[in-house]
C-alpha cells in the first residue's frame, strides 16, 4: 500500500502536471512559429492554457444514438497512453539505470494509444464524417507504423538492446544509418501528429473536423491536450533514440544541446505544416510504404553492417 501511495503522490501527479504543462508550452511554440512563418505576432505564452480552461467550462454534448460510454472514455484512454509514454521516456533520460527490459516495445505500444482512441471515439459517435475520418486515421496509422519500427530498429541494432536505458547512452545520429533513420523518423513524426501534409483524418475543409466533429467541452479539451502532449513527447522520443548519448552526459551543456535538438524538431514539424499541401490518404500510404520504408530498411541494413 505504501509503495502505491508513493507512486501516486510523488510520481504520477507531478508527472501528469509536468507533461500537461510541457505539452501546452509546445502548443504555444507551434502557434508562435506558425505566426512567424505567416508574419504575425502570435499568441501570448499562456494562450494554450486559457484555451484549455475554456474547453473545460463548456457543455459536453453527446451524439444521439452513439455509444456514450466509449465516446466519453476514448479521450481519457488516449491521454493515459500519451502520459504513460512520456513518463517512461523521461524516467529513462533522467536515470537510465531505472529502466526495464523491453521498455522500448511498451513505449511504442503506448504511443499508438492516442490514435486508437481517436478511431474508437469517431466510431462511437456514429457520425458519417467522423467515421470517414476514423477510417483515414486507421489507414494512416497502418502506413507509418512500419517505417517507424524500422527507424527504432537502428538504435536497437547499434546498442544491441531494447532497453531505453541502453539506447539513451548512445548517439546513432553520428552514423550514416542513424542519419537515414532520423530522416525517416521525421516523416513518421509528422504523420503520427496528423499534421499537414498528413492531416487527412480531420481535414477541416473536407470533413469539417472529421474525427472530432462531434466532440465538445471537456472531452474535446482532453483530445486537444493529448495532441499537445504528443507534440512534446514524440520529438523527445527521437532525441532520446538518436542523440541520447549527447543528452545524458554529465553537465548542463548536453541538456541544452538536447533542448535545442527538440526545438529544431518541433519547429521543423511546424514549418512543414505551413508550407506543404495536404496529401490524399492513398498518396500517404504509398509514400510511407514506398520511399520512407525503403530509407528505413536501408538504414537497418547499414546499421547491421556497422555503418
Amino acid at each position: 500500500m505504501s509503495g502505491t501511495r508513493w507512486l501516486l503522490e510523488f510520481l504520477l501527479f507531478p508527472g501528469l502536471l509536468f507533461t500537461a504543462a510541457a505539452g501546452l508550452l509546445t502548443a504555444w511554440v507551434d502557434r508562435k512559429v506558425t505566426a512567424l512563418v505567416q508574419m504575425r505576432v502570435g499568441p501570448p505564452l499562456l494562450q494554450p492554457f486559457y484555451d484549455l480552461r475554456k474547453y473545460f467550462v463548456k457543455e459536453t454534448c453527446v451524439p444521439e444514438g452513439g455509444a456514450t460510454a466509449l465516446f466519453l472514455l476514448a479521450p481519457l484512454v488516449g491521454f493515459a497512453g500519451a502520459l504513460l509514454a512520456s513518463m517512461i521516456l523521461w524516467r529513462a533520460l533522467i536515470n537510465p539505470e531505472l529502466t526495464f527490459i523491453g521498455d522500448l516495445i511498451v513505449l511504442i505500444y503506448l504511443l499508438m494509444m492516442p490514435a486508437l482512441a481517436v478511431i474508437l471515439g469517431a466510431a462511437a459517435s456514429r457520425n458519417p464524417l467522423a467515421s470517414l475520418g476514423g477510417s483515414r486515421e486507421m489507414k494512416l496509422m497502418m502506413a507509418y507504423e512500419l517505417p517507424l519500427l524500422l527507424v527504432a530498429l537502428v538504435p536497437v541494432i547499434q546498442a544491441g538492446s531494447v532497453r531505453l536505458g541502453d539506447l539513451v547512452t548512445a548517439t546513432p545520429a553520428g552514423s550514416v544509418s542513424g542519419v537515414l533513420a532520423l530522416l525517416a523518423g521525421v516523416a513518421c513524426l509528422q504523420a503520427k501528429l496528423t499534421l499537414v501534409p498528413f492531416d487527412m483524418p480531420e481535414a477541416e475543409t473536407e470533413l469539417s473536423g472529421g474525427v472530432l466533429i462531434e466532440y465538445s467541452g471537456p472531452p474535446l479539451g482532453v483530445f486537444k491536450l493529448t495532441r499537445a502532449v504528443m507534440h512534446f513527447t514524440l520529438p523527445v522520443f527521437l532525441v532520446a533514440l538518436f542523440f541520447g548519448g549527447a543528452v545524458t552526459a554529465p553537465g548542463w551543456a548536453p541538456k541544452l544541446w538536447g533542448l535545442l535538438a527538440w526545438f529544431v524538431l518541433v519547429a521543423l514539424t511546424v514549418v512543414l505544416r505551413n508550407t506543404t499541401p495536404r496529401m490524399r490518404i492513398d498518396q500517404a500510404v504509398k509514400f510511407f510504404w514506398g520511399p520512407v520504408s525503403l530509407v528505413g530498411l536501408a538504414a537497418v541494413v547499414l546499421a547491421w553492417m556497422g555503418y
